[in-house]
């Protein structure tokens, strides 16, 4: 058996800073390195159990320590035993799957277990306790599938960066096998283990497919064989082993079907030529190959119903007596064959009109199902355990005879996301999962109950007890369908759906059904988020269009009815959050939207009383180069009412709620890609009500922090949740779980959230200034320390005067007008807006508190203040030559340059203003003619001839070389920056830095 393929999938970033790659990744990614070691150890009681008869586990009372591999038995992974949580984050549950990989039969007698792939989990469903055990360990998408003969193994195989293929143990639920880099040119497109298992094939995704077959059981970490295809026979998405030859082999694309034989450590192919001329006929694009059980046999279906018939024949050359060919081209059926298999004596294909046929030997149909209504097969899997002798029970089969058509139980899947299980004996159909199969972007969760919903593009809203893993109710939207968002309102009675095709539709919590008039069609754009306010009066809705609409709850008589109240497009550019809030010591609500346009719009919702007319109360342009993706209210840490905001440059800032001054400015999580979405985690009567925490989501990640923020990296812990992106989340009401979908992988993931492992992690990283010293180059005994304990205190001479002779006064601080000056010393040049950021940010620290305005900054603060506000990751070479290639009209020597003259128009006109004199002083103490290395505020230097100094000290053409080395001081290399561009080698996180 092999598993189907999926597309290949673009290189995530890596993690531009050293504490990423040990922190916030799932499991498997975590320990990919140990894993290296410890597989000898593994490998050799895996060696053992595999030997065994039938697969059952040897075992050696001899040895000392027994191995939970060799002592599982089938019911070992089914009991679930509470233990303590060591991650701040569990995967507990997997809705959805992935339809492109096959689903798997594992057992079906006392209990019914299904193996399917999600995401980048595989899951063993047992269908009979109602229970999942995720096999957790790649970090990108699963690309295939396949299972031993006697279902003890399972293999699973991903296409990434870091591609990996894992070998389970079915009965513990333990990965006995790490196959890593085993095909490095572009992950795994298909495998399968041979009838004992012993030998794994592998084929690669790369432009040129490699096949390597592993002896998977040994402890040598390089393939046994290894082939490279011709492209020119297409791209093998399916191979298999001979069952009666572990030596033969044979795979097949769309157009070309490859025979393999192994010969020691040689791994030849053929490829029999099969055209629409060999028979005279439309052969059709073939789906999947098998040998037939006589062993020199072999089929391949196609799409428009044929059956290929493969044969050893006789060559003319004298050399190759014996070659495989086409020698007969079978019209089985009218409709196209998706999935060919074989079990005992029986031919088996799936069509696309959702039947299931059985032929014998000679092709003969002996019966079929073609009652169950379902949608195009793309798997069949038998059961493992044979049918018993009698046949007491059985359907009669459709031969004249009439006889007793005995075959194994087996579940198949669908294109449309259902997998059911077929018990032969009766005939009866069970539907085992009936899932999401187009992209879902939308979850959310009920404020008081453990129910949540989720809606996908397929127009299917499903609503889970996340309890009980039971479906309580769905609907299917046949007009609209591609849903977008949901919410539910706080109390619970109702929940509001947005489409892409800019309806919004408000449905009633429990019934999922809605009155005609509240489905609105005011908006022709996607509806990309959607909440409602905190007295549930209030729903908005933000669309694609750039645009904020709002309805309201208006009482009648009898009832109540939703009306649309307006639509304002205030925005320029695509919107990344909206929010409700309520003003300070009021109960008014107020809502806000954030948009890429950097610009914060407050809606004035009481005087928008007209039908179609929304308010403009404030917009305020909140960030100066940094792009702002969330937002969320910050919980009453403190006196201050405050509202959070993330960017794009991995800071989180937190406003006046009031003013719309921004306080404080902090380094957030960075685990390879800004927060895209944040929420602050329920108040649970299970914890200290004095803590708070935020659940949060990157590009590819979940993650928790615990607050107050303050730029500490130890309070936050993150996993890789979907490779693919994660579009949405949501987190339960009693703060146990948080909820993310995935998007395009149809998948909901449920994780189980541990707020005491979370806080023992960050009690681990030190406390007061400890985690913060990590943040510096070297430590607190670093070169970068001293030199800022240097800065620190020649700034208290520079205050009391350096040629002054009086007894100095020594000070643990320095005044705030002094920050700057130390800032730019450190390399750390800020704009005046983050400036000014950082003076208030000291300024009015404990204004709320005392009533005073704070002047002076000790060492402390400022390393935090240092940290918080400088770049996460400095300037990459990468952002420095897209600058040069954007302002630079020429090239010289190969190389993207400015003209001088440009460049000091742009300095003073763009941006912030900046005269003459002050872009003399910047570049005189850049250059190092400025002895007293500038003032503590660019203007206080004075210079009367500012444009010749101007005019001596820069070149009238600017490389980048020349700037960054002789005006800014940094080592570059251009030529080596010029190269890695253009071969694509720079790291996409920008973490080489200059």
């Amino acid at each position: 058996m092999s598993g189907v393929g999926t597309e290949s999938n673009d290189p995530l970033p890596s993690p531009p800073e050293e504490q990423q790659a040990t922190t916030g990744l799932d499991k498997g990614e975590e320990d990919l390195h140990q894993r290296k070691e410890e597989d000898s150890k593994g490998e050799g009681e895996m060696s053992d159990c595999v030997s065994g008869q039938n697969g059952e586990p040897k075992t050696d009372d001899q040895s000392p320590t027994v191995s939970q591999v060799c002592t599982a038995t089938k019911m070992t992974l089914l009991p679930k035993s509470p233990h303590v949580k060591t991650h701040a984050l569990t995967l507990e549950w997997a809705f959805g799957m992935n339809r492109a990989l096959p689903v798997f039969s594992l057992q079906d007698q006392d209990q019914l277990v299904i193996l399917y792939g999600g995401t980048n989990v595989a899951v063993m469903y047992d269908q009979t306790s109602n229970s999942q055990h995720v096999l957790q360990g790649h970090s990108s998408p699963i690309s295939c599938l396949c299972v031993s003969e006697d279902r003890r193994w399972l293999v699973t195989a991903d296409r990434g960066q870091e591609s990996l293929v894992i070998i389970w143990d079915s009965f513990s639920g333990i990965p006995v096998r790490t196959l890593f880099d085993s095909h490095p040119e572009g992950g795994v497109a298909a495998l399968a283990l041979s009838k004992d298992s012993k030998y794994l094939v592998t084929v690669g995704a790369g432009d040129v497919q490699r096949v390597c077959i592993w002896d998977w059981t040994n402890e040598t970490e390089d393939p046994l064989c290894v082939t490279d295809l011709n492209p020119e026979y297409g791209f093998q998405n399916h191979i298999i082993f001979n069952p009666n030859d572990i030596t033969q082999l044979l795979s097949n694309s769309e157009s070309q079907v490859l025979f393999y034989t192994r010969d020691k450590q040689h791994l030849d192919y053929i490829a029999p030529e099969l055209l629409d001329k060999t028979f005279n006929k439309v052969v059709g694009m073939l789906s999947q190959s098998v040998f037939h059980w006589r062993g020199l046999q072999a089929l391949s279906a196609t799409s428009v119903g044929n059956l290929v018939l493969w044969d050893m024949v006789r060559a003319s050359s004298t050399s190759r007596p014996l070659v495989r060919s086409a020698i007969k081209l079978i019209p089985l059926q009218k409709d196209g064959i998706t999935v060919l298999t074989l079990t005992d004596s029986f031919i088996v294909t799936g069509d696309t009109l959702g039947h299931v046929k059985f032929y014998d030997e000679n092709f003969k149909l002996i019966s079929w199902y073609s009652e169950f209504n379902l949608d195009p097969i793309t798997s069949i899997s038998f059961s493992k355990e044979v049918p018993p002798n009698r046949s007491q029970g059985y359907l009669e089969d459709c031969t004249l005879e009439a006889k007793m058509f005995v075959i194994r139980n087996f579940v198949l899947s669908t294109v449309n996301s259902t997998v059911v299980h077929v018990n032969a004996q009766c005939g009866v159909l069970q539907t085992l999962l009936r899932e999401h199969c187009e992209a879902l972007h939308a979850v959310a969760c009920h404020p008081q109950q453990p129910v949540v919903a989720m809606g996908s593009h397929s127009g299917i809203l499903k609503v889970w007890d996340y309890e009980r893993k039971v479906s309580i109710c769905s609907r299917v939207f046949e007009k609209e369908r591609h849903i977008q968002c949901i919410a539910y309102d706080p109390q619970g009675f109702y929940l509001a759906v947005g489409f892409a095709s800019g309806s919004v539709h408000v449905l009633d919590a429990c019934t999922l059904l809605s009155e005609a008039e509240e489905r609105f069609n005011f908006s022709q754009d996607c509806i990309t988020h959607i909440t409602f306010s905190p007295d549930s009066l209030y729903l908005a809705t933000a669309d694609a269009g750039r645009a904020v609409m709002v309805f309201c709850l208006y009482t009648g008589k009898s009832m109540q009815r939703w009306k649309y109240l307006g639509r304002h497009h205030s925005h320029y550019k695509p919107i990344r959050d909206l929010l409700f809030g309520v003003y300070l010591d009021s109960t008014q609500p107020r809502l806000l939207s954030l948009g890429m346009d950097r610009r914060l719009v407050e809606y004035d919702l009481q005087n928008s009383k007209v039908k179609d007319e929304l308010l403009i109360l404030s917009s305020e342009r909140i960030e100066q180069s940094a792009v702002p993706t969330c937002m969320a209210w910050y919980p009453p840490l403190t006196t201050e009412d405050f509202l959070l905001t993330a960017s794009d440059l991995y800071k989180m800032k937190l406003f006046n709620s009031t003013t719309k001054m921004c306080r404080k400015t902090l380094l957030g999580p960075t685990y390879g890609s800004p927060v895209e979405k944040m929420a602050m985690l329920p108040f649970s009567k299970d914890h200290d009500p004095s803590a708070h925490y935020m659940a949060y989501i990157t590009k590819d990640k979940v993650g928790v922090q615990i607050l107050p923020i303050d730029g500490n990296p130890h309070k936050s812990s993150a996993l890789i949740c979907h490779p693919t992106g994660v579009s949405a989340m949501a987190c339960s009401y009693d703060s146990r779980y948080v909820f993310t979908a995935g998007g395009s992988d149809c998948t909901v993931l449920s994780w189980e959230i541990s707020l005491n492992a979370l806080e023992a992690a960050a009690s681990l990283g030190g406390k007061e200034l400890i985690p913060f010293y990590s943040l510096l180059d070297g430590g607190r005994d670093g070169e970068l320390f001293r030199e800022m304990e240097d800065f620190f205190y020649y700034c208290q001479l520079r205050n009391q005067g350096i040629d002054s002779m009086e007894i100095r006064q020594v000070s643990t601080r320095i005044p705030l007008a002094e920050v700057p000056f130390v800032m730019r010393a450190l390399g750390f040049f800020p704009t005046e807006q983050e400036l000014e950021d950082m003076q208030n940010e000291v300024k009015f620290s404990r204004y709320a508190e005392s009533g005073r305005y704070v002047t002076n900054i000790d060492l402390e603060e400022f390393i935090k203040l240092y940290v918080n506000h400088r770049p996460a990751f400095g300037i990459s070479r990468k952002e420095l030559l897209h600058t040069f290639q954007v302002l630079g009209d020429s090239y010289v020597m190969g190389e993207p340059v400015v003209n001088k003259i440009e460049l000091l128009e742009l300095l003073q006109d763009r941006g912030e203003h900046m005269t003459e004199n002050e872009l003399a002083e910047c570049f005189t103490t850049l250059v190092g003619l400025n002895p007293e290395g500038g003032g503590p505020d660019l203007g206080a230097f004075e210079c009367d001839d500012a444009e010749d100094v101007l005019e001596s000290e820069i070149p009238e053409v600017i490389s980048m070389e020349t700037f960054a080395s002789d005006i800014l001081g940094f080592p570059i290399y251009i030529k080596e920056i010029l190269h890695s561009s253009q071969e694509g080698m720079l790291s996409p996180s920008g973490s080489e830095v200059v």
